[in-house]
């Protein structure tokens, strides 16, 4: 079964930066799409990023949120069979709990926007952003 772990987050200053890390297990041959969520306090689940990747972690093919795009870059690391998202420029309103996520057999960025189009989720790593 595929499994995702999340690590990286912790505390910076706005303006400051943080990667994010997305290691994910038990791949098959499948195309799959990898996402990042956020959810901060009182909020719904927010679609972050979204990223496929066919025969382990491979892909240049990549969809953001308006609130993200310039400032987060999704990327992939096959060898290490991991998934980044490095936060630049970061803002109060990036605090939350950053999740990564996964679908088997990719459909279309669209649709990857809501969280229930996943199989798979990691359990979580808590980004915050204070001064």
């Amino acid at each position: 079964q595929v499994q995702l772990v999340e690590s990286g987050g912790g505390l910076a200053q706005p303006g400051g930066s943080l990667r994010l890390s997305c290691t994910v297990t038990g791949w098959s041959l499948d195309d799959y799409a990898i996402g990042w969520f956020r959810q901060a306090p009182g909020k719904g689940r927010e679609a972050v990023t979204c990223i496929r990747s066919s025969d382990g972690i491979s892909s240049d093919a990549t969809s953001y949120a308006d609130s993200v795009k310039g400032r987060f870059t999704i990327s992939t690391d096959s060898a290490k069979n991991q998934v980044y998202l490095q936060m630049d420029s970061l803002q109060f309103e990036d605090t939350a709990v950053y999740y990564c996520a996964a679908d088997r057999d990719f459909r279309s960025f669209t649709v990857y926007s809501n969280a229930r189009n996943y199989d798979y989720w990691g359990q979580g790593t808590q980004v915050t952003v204070s001064s």
